[in-house]
């Protein structure tokens, strides 16, 4: 069985495994209906729209 050499640095080990857990920034699109952004494949928090149609009813006093 392999053994290593010498003992991996805390420094070196974790330079390695550093790189797998970085956070992805979301996709953020603009919606069709009111400009404002949101995730994709959601309903828009502000006009309550989903592919042209209202999924969510919003208040018009806002």
């Amino acid at each position: 069985m392999a053994v290593p050499k010498s003992k991996t640095s805390k420094a070196r080990r974790d330079k390695r495994r550093n790189s797998h857990w970085k956070l992805k920034t979301p996709g953020i699109v603009e919606c069709p209906k009111c400009g404002t952004y949101r995730l994709p494949h959601r309903a828009c928090r502000a006009c309550g729209f989903y592919k042209g149609r209202e999924v969510i009813k919003m208040d018009e006093a806002k």
